[in-house]
């Protein structure tokens, strides 16, 4: 691993650069069947080192620890067995996912004769950015593969020593399959100025894509000469209708914010109707959720009614607390719940519970977030429990991709025309 000293770090980010783009031309034109030979022998060397990996890992985190990273960073951290065959499960679903390279969108002939597609491409050479969680390295990888794509993989110095035992797991099986290994780089030095350096490669570099919180987001748009694709921030809300069937909207309230509350798509505010207040759900669910030792920040009419709530101050509404605390307010109907969520929510994923049809599919339609539920917790945001295999991550954006971003939304597309002589009068 390369440490700040001594390095050249503009042209060892060129030399990553151009390596990644000759990388991709090679990939690009790679057969799926061999891309996905090429990820299958991915996920057998993640098995066949998990030993190392966690060996590695264990150094991250008890490096995490003397520095102080809180309970939530250290979970997104952590792999041990079962996460590092999770990892490699991953790998093997994407392997065995419809290549979507070449995949026909759409297509017509035109009265001139002309056959017009519009057929899915790479996007080319993509990099991503990302703190804490090391199976984004063998994630993206995947998905970057399964795509067509070349990628450079920049992750948080948190996770230096797990990141780098599973690329090497990645490059083996690159090379196993006969794989351009430079299709899947991770940046080795440690010096910041490599970010600095790489978001500002136009012509080489097509699209990067950070994850990790939001001041590292915020860090990449300012810098970024590159077209970008982010989340900000997961904030995340249940709404309880006034219909909603008690049992149910404890059991989705507590999933969504317990479960695993360091992640994006963990619920951060729950929004009450005030009918709910009065059949005494409200303090149900709050019970439930002190019980679990969520620290709980309500409205007033919140507090009147639950006396174990703390008061909420007004940057409750727009928090991220990544922890198990829970904003809580009482509103006076399905309108000013929607109101809240898209004045104060991050578009990211909310979820009503009720029994009353018309509310689902007017919610449905009315709030403005990349992933909408009904009766289901917010937790089911994942590329995985989409069916994805896995996510390069969750966009917010309404731009290219919105929601969890599979392979195929790690394609573009092209126009292709095939005539027989056709020339325009």
């Amino acid at each position: 691993m390369t440490t700040t000293a001594a390095v050249d770090v503009a042209g060892y980010c060129r030399a990553l650069a151009d390596r990644a783009v000759r990388a991709s031309r090679s990939v690009a034109m790679t057969p799926g069947t061999k891309r996905a030979a090429a990820l299958d022998a991915v996920a057998r060397a993640l098995v066949e080192q998990t030993g190392v990996i966690v060996a590695e890992n264990a150094k991250d985190l008890e490096a995490g620890r003397k520095a102080g990273l809180s309970s939530a960073m250290l979970d997104r951290l952590r792999l041990e067995e079962k996460r590092v065959a999770a990892m490699a499960e991953s790998v093997r679903q994407i392997a065995g996912q419809t290549d979507p390279v070449g995949q026909v969108i759409e297509g017509q002939v035109r009265p001139n004769g002309l056959r017009l597609e519009k057929v899915r491409v790479p996007i080319g050479v993509v990099l991503i950015i990302f703190e804490s969680r090391p199976n984004v390295t063998s994630d993206a990888a995947a998905l970057c593969l399964k795509s067509g794509n070349a990628v450079i993989l920049r992750g948080g110095k948190e996770a230096l020593h797990s990141n780098a035992a599973i690329a090497k797991c990645i490059g083996q099986g690159l090379i196993a399959a006969g794989v351009d290994p430079h299709a899947v780089q991770v940046v080795e030095t440690t010096d910041r100025r490599a970010v600095g350096e790489l978001l500002a490669m136009q012509g080489k570099i097509d699209l990067c894509i950070p994850r990790g919180g939001e001041s590292l987001i915020r860090a990449v748009v300012e810098q970024a000469r590159i077209p970008v694709i982010k989340h900000y921030t997961g904030n995340c809300h249940v709404y309880v209708d006034a219909s909603a069937e008690a049992e149910m909207a404890v059991r989705i309230t507590v999933n969504a914010k317990v479960q695993r509350p360091g992640v994006c798509n963990a619920a951060e505010t729950l929004l009450v109707h005030q009918d709910a207040v009065k059949n005494g759900l409200l303090v149900k669910i709050c019970q439930a959720l002190a019980e679990k030792k969520v620290e709980l920040r309500g409205c007033p009419r919140t507090r009147a009614a639950f006396a174990g709530a703390k008061a909420a101050v007004d940057a409750d509404w727009d928090a991220e607390y990544l922890d198990l605390i829970m904003a809580v307010k009482v509103v006076d109907s399905l309108e000013e719940a929607v109101e809240h969520i898209n004045r104060h929510g991050s578009k990211h994923t909310d979820a009503i519970v009720t029994e009353d049809y018309a509310a689902a599919e007017t919610f449905l339609a009315a709030v403005d977030s990349a992933n909408v539920f009904v009766n289901c917790s917010t937790r089911f945001s994942d590329g995985g429990e989409y069916g994805l295999g896995a996510e390069i991550g969750i966009s917010t954006d309404k731009i290219h991709a919105r929601g969890p971003m599979g392979a195929a939304d790690l394609t573009t597309y092209k126009w292709v025309a095939r005539g027989n002589g056709q020339v325009r009068g």
